[in-house]
């Protein structure tokens, strides 16, 4: 049986399916998986046993010239290997209208969640058939239950494995004793930023315990965090821009990471490594990073978690001070995540057994 999975982005949602796809080969040798993925996010799919084709689609880079790209040569090529394989069951596990329409240029019975348990309802036009699942569960779990119900399968909800084959992420890195923290700084959204401050200090804090921390970065502003987070600290490294695979390979051979809400934060749970994530505007309850030695810091403000990307926040302004110097702290809600409890909650999962 030949299934297609539509999950083209973003990389947090691209994660939280390989749990169902794990589940899924576990319990049905006999399904083979293609997958239809962002092209910035082609190597993650791959990195999974059950995953044959990878077939990269760039809806992002095309919308820019809708009209263009219907036309050039290069859209062809995708629609044409969408459609070299006539699939048992397409699942749309994505719930957009993009990610319909793929589903529906492709050949084969279509699947995915019902018009009232998806974020664009419209989408359900291009299924054959819809399957229901609350909107009050985690986006694992409610694509674990989209997979088992389509495919005729019972799974453990209690077991969370996402599958990954370490050895399949290039360039490999062998494990060692040496102590690292991973600090993942860049997100997307301003009301998800942790303040610059309060990492510079947690470096200083991981440097008196000991630990070596690494700070990637993707754009010219994360790097110049990277830079400010690293400055008079000697433990503190700014590594050169990774690909997706040298990112996970440093996440893998490092003790742990602390992150903000990003999908760097989910390839660290996939990987299985202890991740001290910070909540702020949004709510872990839902798409929060899951599974092993995962824990989240959720904040204390009233407002918390608002779920938007423009603070809102209209209480008295709050201050803190690193190296003497004042600073404001925005958002506001991030003011109960000090970097001494932080440090201190990491340091306590890694103790964890």
């Amino acid at each position: 049986m030949r299934v297609l999975i539509v999950k083209v982005s973003s990389l947090g949602d691209i994660i939280h399916t390989l749990p169902a796809v794990t589940d899924a080969h576990r319990a049905r040798k006999d399904i083979t998986f293609d997958w239809v993925v962002e092209e910035n996010f082609v190597e993650v799919p791959s990195w999974h046993p059950a995953v044959d084709k990878v077939i990269p689609v760039a809806i992002r880079r095309w919308r820019k010239n809708i009209f263009k790209t219907y036309f050039n040569h290069e859209f062809r090529e995708f629609k044409k290997s969408l459609q070299d394989t006539h699939y048992d069951l397409i699942i749309d596990a994505q719930g957009l209208i993009k990610s319909g329409i793929i589903s529906r240029l492709s050949k084969g019975l279509t699947i995915g969640l019902s018009d009232r348990t998806i974020r664009e309802p419209m989408a359900t036009m291009f299924y054959n058939k819809a399957y229901s699942v609350p909107w009050t569960e985690h986006a694992v779990d409610r694509v674990r239950q989209l997979f088992s119900r389509a495919l005729k399968y019972s799974y453990d909800p209690q077991l969370v494995d996402y599958g990954l084959d370490v050895n399949r992420i290039v360039p490999s890195m062998a494990s060692d004793s040496a102590k690292r923290v991973v600090f993942l700084h860049g997100t997307t959204w301003n009301t998800k930023h942790w303040p610059e401050h309060y990492w510079r200090h947690l470096a200083h804090l991981a440097k008196e315990s000991g630990f070596e921390v690494l700070l990637p970065w993707g754009s010219d502003k994360e790097k110049q965090r990277a830079e400010f987070i690293a400055r008079d600290n000697a433990n503190a490294k700014v590594l050169d821009r990774q690909s997706l695979s040298e990112l996970a390979a440093q996440i893998n051979r490092s003790s742990g990471v602390i992150a903000v809400d990003t999908g760097l934060g989910h390839l660290a749970a996939a990987l299985a490594k202890p991740t001290v994530s910070l909540y702020g505007s949004t709510n872990p309850g839902l798409s929060g990073t899951f599974g092993h030695k995962q824990l989240h810091l959720n904040s204390n403000l009233n407002c918390a978690p608002c779920v938007k990307k423009v603070c809102t926040y209209s209480g008295p302004g709050v201050t803190d001070k690193y190296e003497d110097q004042p600073f404001a702290v925005t958002p506001a809600c991030f003011s109960s995540h000090r970097p001494e409890y932080v440090w201190q909650q990491f340091e306590k999962l890694l103790a964890e057994k």
